[in-house]
């Protein structure tokens, strides 16, 4: 070997370990820099014909493991979903109150019903009757407060979407530029660690807010892609697109955030999204809160029929006016087909004596009214003969009596065969003595059948919107309410036409008690909501989703009820008496000190009714009290498997980071003996060249 490789050799091995040292000092002095990974100089031997020549250092590298990086971004994501349906869905559960605190919502409900129980022990007291009221008003206050409040926390979730997407678009930016320096440096062979650190650290962290998989590039740099293979980076940025709502209610429609990916190609960013923050926004947005949404809006549905039911089979004292009804959504004639059973309308002086009654007996498609047979189109001519001075009326899908002059009007079913339709009486069913009224149609058990009018006008449309289990838009489907006899047989076939309708998404179907739903094809499958309703209801002026509760219109009815006026202003409107029909002639058949009413009210949360599917939970039948006590153990159970998942997620991310920062970060012991071994390559090397100078001057003293 000759002297000049011997001299090459040793400089090869001090330019390595001058570089080797530079790396180690590089690692040492950011071993307290956050997201910081270690660098690796990677050298090797150069060899001429089997005889080594030196050595190099090929090239810079980060310590990374991919196996790790994949883990901990997964874990990051996973993380990122499960916190944000915490933190959102904790704020839901703190709207309700702590179920065992006297000012809790679920404790209102058994304090309503205490105070009907106290009136019902003196119904005379004006103060017992305030004080039930009250309590009545505040719980619907509170019911209203909280169906806001569920809508807020999807708005803040629809507003992080947007934030989240506005920083994916900047981060997605960054991490294409890094790549383009990255590149340029494998390129000319130079040091590009700084820029893959940094890279690094905008990866971890786009992978909270969606799940990503990441790819190196031959050229330096990485390809990122959703988990369902959308690309985001690696050949350009991809560009996300989304607009938030604004004002977000129960039947508010979301757009799709949409990918547009570097070769122009556009798709929706929900499809394939596993785990990120933004999977949590849109699961607790689109699902979770309105599931809870839904579930109240059926309990205070339910609660307020129920107490509508006693309150309908009472009177106050003395009895009102005028009963106005509340809109049925239907004709009359509709609305009256069905009853079975019989009542009885009385008009009543001051002191509770009748004036004049109407006995109405229904028998299928038939009925008499005091005897007289009637039918639904001339029920209004013969109900108003035999009530004298009294009038009946029916505008706009409500149904008014009014008894005329000083006198009051008072309903009562027949002990025996009480009125029937739909699981209610007749002042029930058209709502004459509600002591809840509402803003909106509220019950979608109504009683229609197949053969029943649904009064729509043909053409008119419903565009429905169907989702499948990711949020990801299906299609949009109008409906026309179809020509023809404007059957509710015929709207249903229009509505589950394969073609022209849904049938390829699911079935719309009705039920004995005339409540139609809708089941979608496949598993999972789709959901639908209600993108525009166009039909409008002669005479009741309602739509067809308003009627059938089709859509987030089920949500939204826990805002809309309140104690009917009046009573609000006149306890003594209170309807606390019932109608005694067996009393004779000329004696009152209402009494101040009857409490019978307040009985029925305080004991409507025992009332068995029927539930509607709402919110993930089954249809069935239970008590008002039962079902609000299984809501209150749900919406807990629920914040608490959520607080667990997110506490699992964080540490499962916790742990993937540690074991990667383990690999990847900076060991202080390892990075002194690193030193040491290259310090004494370094020296070494030294001695080699100083050895080599020595053999020179020794050949040199030779020559002379």
């Amino acid at each position: 070997m000759s002297l000049n490789s011997i001299m090459n050799i040793a400089t090869s091995g001090m330019s390595a370990a001058q570089t080797q040292l530079r790396v180690v000092s590089d690692n040492v002095s950011n071993v307290n820099t956050p997201g910081y990974i270690r660098k690796v100089a990677d050298q090797q031997a150069w060899a001429q014909h089997g005889v080594g020549t030196g050595v190099e250092i090929t090239r810079i590298r980060l310590a990374t493991d991919r196996f790790l990086q994949a883990a901990s971004l997964n874990a990051g994501a996973e993380a990122g979903r499960q916190t944000v349906r915490y933190e959102l869905f904790d704020r839901i559960q703190s709207l309700f109150g702590d179920p065992g605190a006297d000012s809790g919502f679920f404790s209102q409900i058994d304090s309503m019903f205490a105070a009907f129980a106290t009136s019902a022990e003196n119904a005379t007291l004006g103060p017992m009757r305030q004080d039930a009221i009250y309590k009545t008003q505040a719980l619907f206050d509170e019911s209203a407060r909280i169906a806001k409040q569920i809508q807020a926390v999807r708005e803040d979730a629809d507003g992080r979407i947007q934030s989240a997407v506005e920083r994916t678009n900047g981060l997605l930016e960054q991490i294409e530029k890094l790549n383009v320096e990255i590149a340029k440096a494998s390129v000319v062979g130079a040091d590009s660690t700084g820029a893959e650190t940094a890279q690094a650290s905008l990866i971890n962290e786009l992978a909270e807010l969606m799940d990503v998989r990441i790819t190196p590039r031959s050229v330096g740099g990485v390809e990122i892609r959703t988990g369902a293979g959308i690309l985001l980076a690696g050949q350009g940025a991809a560009k996300l697109e989304y607009t938030r709502a604004g004002a977000v209610s129960s039947e508010s429609a979301f757009d799709e955030i949409w990918v547009t990916e570097p070769n122009s190609q556009r798709r929706p960013l929900s499809a394939g999204l596993a785990s990120g923050e933004i999977k949590g926004l849109l699961e607790l947005r689109d699902v979770e809160a309105p599931a809870a949404a839904d579930r109240l809006g059926e309990l205070m549905t339910r609660l307020a029929d129920e107490l509508n039911r006693a309150h309908n089979a009472s009177s106050s004292v003395p009895a009102p006016t005028v009963l106005n009804g509340r809109n049925v959504g239907q004709s009359l004639e509709t609305a009256l087909e069905g009853f079975t059973g019989r009542t009885t309308i009385a008009i009543v002086d001051a002191q509770g004596v009748i004036q004049n009654s109407a006995d109405i007996v229904f028998s299928g498609g038939t009925m008499t009214i005091n005897g007289v047979a009637t039918t639904p189109a001339n029920f209004l001519t013969t109900l108003n003969g035999q009530l004298g001075g009294a009038t009946a009326s029916f505008t706009n899908g409500v149904l008014s009596i009014d008894a005329g002059g000083t006198n009051g009007v008072a309903i009562a079913d027949d002990a025996t065969t009480p009125s029937n339709k739909a699981g209610r009486g007749f002042s029930h069913y058209f709502g004459l003595n509600d002591l809840v009224s509402t803003d909106r149609p509220a019950l979608y058990d109504n009683g229609l059948t197949p053969a029943s009018l649904h009064g729509f006008t043909p053409g008119e449309t419903l565009t429905l919107r169907f989702n499948d289990a990711s949020g990801t838009k299906i299609r949009d489907i109008a409906v026309a309410v179809p020509a023809g006899a404007g059957t509710v047989a015929d709207l249903l076939t229009a509505l589950n036409d394969p073609a022209t309708g849904v049938g390829r998404m699911g079935t719309f179907s009705m039920n004995a008690r005339g409540e139609l739903s809708f089941t979608g094809r496949g598993d999972p499958a789709p959901t639908m909501s209600v993108q525009e309703d166009r039909t409008t209801q002669v005479p009741s002026g309602v739509s067809m989703s308003e009627l059938f509760g089709i859509g987030g219109v089920r949500a939204s009815r826990a805002d809309g009820f309140s104690v009917r006026g009046d009573i609000v202003k006149d306890p003594s409107k209170l309807a606390l008496a019932q109608l005694n029909l067996g009393v004779a002639a000329g004696t009152a058949a209402l009494s101040q000190n009857d409490g019978r009413g307040a009985r029925l009210l305080a004991s409507a949360g025992q009332n068995t009714t029927a539930f509607s599917a709402a919110g993930g939970s089954a249809s069935g039948s239970m008590s008002v009290s039962r079902y609000a006590s299984e809501l209150s153990g749900e919406i807990g159970g629920k914040a608490t498997i959520a607080k667990n998942r997110a506490t699992s997620a964080e540490a499962l991310y916790t742990e993937a980071t540690a074991r990667r920062t383990s690999v990847e970060g900076v060991n202080m012991d390892e990075e002194l003996v690193l030193m040491t071994t290259y310090q004494q390559a370094f020296n070494a090397s030294a001695r080699l060249i100083q050895a080599a100078s020595e053999m020179y001057d020794t050949l040199i003293g030779m020559m002379r």
